[in-house]
């Protein structure tokens, strides 16, 4: 590859990636986890930053927001839509400092947050993975 004439994948090339990611599931998981809206930022916002109290705007991948699947299926109205924020910038210094193929980083990401729609913590998800 000539990475002399490389540049950085863009919002779109991830909300891609995202959505590939996504696709490749199994149509079980995806047809439980419903209505949810994948936003791609570079970066977690400020509100969003002071909440999670990050150190820095690196400190997080991705972000579930909204009502989680066990408040869906208790018949609780929400305002709020579900959405899954995928932080661009992060998410590549991660992938720079780490030997796996952007795709799979993004992939993880995904799933990741998925699961706290399923309503599982991250002590949950570790649990699982490992």
């Amino acid at each position: 590859m000539d990475w002399s004439r490389t540049e950085a994948p863009s919002l779109d090339d991830f909300e891609a990636l995202a959505r590939d990611a996504f696709a490749g599931l199994p149509q079980e998981f995806r047809a439980l986890v419903g209505a949810v809206t994948f936003q791609v930022a570079d970066f977690p916002d400020e509100e969003v930053m002071r909440d999670m109290e990050l150190e820095s705007e690196f400190d997080i991948l991705g972000l579930f927001s909204g009502p989680d699947l066990a408040a869906h299926e208790a018949g609780h109205v929400h305002a709020l839509s579900t959405m899954i924020f995928l932080y661009r910038r992060p998410i590549l210094d991660y992938w720079a400092e780490h030997h796996e193929a952007l795709g799979d980083v993004v992939r993880h990401v995904l799933i990741h947050e998925i699961g706290h729609h399923f309503g599982l913590s991250d002590e949950d998800m570790e649990a699982i993975e490992g």
